[in-house]
């Protein structure tokens, strides 16, 4: 059985700018008018759905350059 990989999205949205931060929301498909909302919350701050979305996606770190 594979290990589902988690994105350590917490400390990514710590050290990111906001464009890596809507880069991430866009790709597990926020609607833009939200990711102009979200980019400038804490992480902590996000609802827990989307916290789940994001660490769950298998998004690497790599393509949010």
């Amino acid at each position: 059985m594979a290990k589902i990989g988690t994105f350590d999205a917490g400390t990514f949205w710590k050290n990111a700018y906001a464009h890596q931060r809507g880069k991430l929301l866009k790709k597990v498909n926020v609607p833009d008018d939200q990711i102009i909302e979200l980019v400038n919350k804490k992480y902590l701050e996000l609802p827990a759905a989307l916290k789940y979305e994001i660490e769950t996606s298998g998004i690497t770190k790599k393509e949010l350059q």
